[in-house]
């Protein structure tokens, strides 16, 4: 076997990887798969339709069930119009901390489980170490359902998964789910001083975020379940992010394009979400179509992503809190794959190193104490996995 290289060498040869969710992330997939394979471990990939990023896994130890699969995503928000002190794409310490996009979310978590692999290969394992590294992440998990769904076809089955999303070592075990969909709006064109003879797309699509306003309202308004009250804020909400279209200031909007994202609580289903939405499309489009018959409303789904609902008897949970001795309920407002492999039948929990209030900003870093909670936490896994 090859000397293995340290967690913060391999922390520091993928954050030089621009892995942004725009562009692909095959160069650090090709390192990640020569990395394994100088140990004498077999990937396997999982390539994205468009063929320019792939999802990759790897299984180190027994073929036996009952194993733990290490999950994180290899891409990275943009750095675009970021005031950064130092380069983005190199790894950087500086007073206890290590700077450069993607140390927090999530390239520390995963290069923590490389750094782990070594640690099992000379480990007497009497159950199965498994890595999972998916793309698109950050554009709404795109690529991990694809992956688990090889793994579940092509390894033996692990009976927790870890999720290592920036969580300060704490088991996270709830998240929401998320829906988002893109919404074209097509009106018709006409002088805006006979606008009654016309369809503003613009108009009309802002009935639909007032719609969507008025449902924030409901929602926030109501005394929530016990579930959703654990979260911040307790409730389903529903958000505009971006909006674009029309053509002059006196021409009713020939078209208008926003999208649209539900983050729902658990008790609530995104399904139920999803066909409130496009009733309400369905009724403003048919009010569209007596004007003029050419105006519609497209809904295109972007993602779906589960939420992950506690399980207090399961795997996953009773391992993570016997390796972090943390007791404790904590739940988080975005999403991970966790609720992803959770509903494949998987049983699944939150936990990495990194404080989520660093993801995604300028200057970006994790601290050095908890990348080295992270590497104990891995050589507390191994040692777990060889009883």
């Amino acid at each position: 076997m090859p000397d293995a290289l340290s967690a913060r060498d391999i922390l520091a040869r993928l954050v030089s990887f621009p892995t942004v969710s725009r562009d692909s992330n095959l160069e650090l997939v090709d390192w990640v798969e020569r990395y394994l394979a100088d140990l004498g471990v077999s990937a396997h990939r999982v390539p994205s339709p468009c063929g320019n990023k792939a999802s990759l896994f790897a299984h180190i130890g027994p073929e036996e069930e009952g194993g733990v699969i290490l999950s994180g995503h290899s891409d990275v928000v943009p750095v675009d119009g970021q005031a950064w002190s130092s380069d983005p794409w190199c790894l950087m310490e500086r007073e206890g901390r290590l700077y450069g996009r993607g140390t927090c979310d999530m390239k520390g978590f995963v290069a923590l489980a490389l750094a782990a692999v070594p640690l099992a290969l000379q480990a007497n394992l009497r159950r199965p170490l498994q890595i999972a590294l998916s793309y698109d992440e950050e554009l709404g998990c795109l690529g991990a359902p694809p992956m688990i769904a090889h793994m579940a076809s092509l390894l033996p089955r692990a009976a927790a998964v870890v999720v290592g999303e920036p969580s300060m070592m704490k088991a996270v075990n709830g998240h929401k789910g998320g829906i988002a969909f893109d919404i074209h709006m097509r009106g018709y064109e006409v002088h805006s001083s006979i606008l009654h003879r016309g369809v503003s797309a613009i108009m009309e699509g802002a009935r639909l975020i007032d719609w969507a306003n008025q449902q924030n309202a409901a929602n926030r308004a109501r005394t929530p379940a016990a579930m959703a009250a654990l979260f911040d804020p307790p409730f389903t909400t529903i958000h505009v992010g971006t909006i674009s279209g029309g053509t002059a200031a006196n021409i009713t909007a020939r078209e208008c394009r926003f999208g649209i994202d539900f983050r729902c609580v658990p008790g609530e289903t995104v399904e139920h979400w999803s066909a409130a939405l496009h009733e309400r499309a369905a009724a403003l489009e048919a009010e569209m179509k007596e004007i003029r018959p050419e105006a519609g409303i497209e809904i295109t789904r972007r993602f779906l992503l589960p939420p992950l609902v506690p399980e207090p008897e399961g795997a996953a949970e009773r391992l993570v809190r016997k390796l972090t001795g943390d007791n404790a309920t904590h739940v988080v407002s975005y999403g991970t794959e966790a609720g992803q492999f959770q509903a494949e039948g998987y049983s699944a929990i939150v936990c990495g190193p990194g404080d989520i209030a660093q993801a995604h900003q300028p200057d970006e870093y994790i601290t050095v104490a908890q990348f080295e909670a992270g590497w104990a936490f891995m050589e507390r896994l191994v040692q777990e996995l060889s009883q």
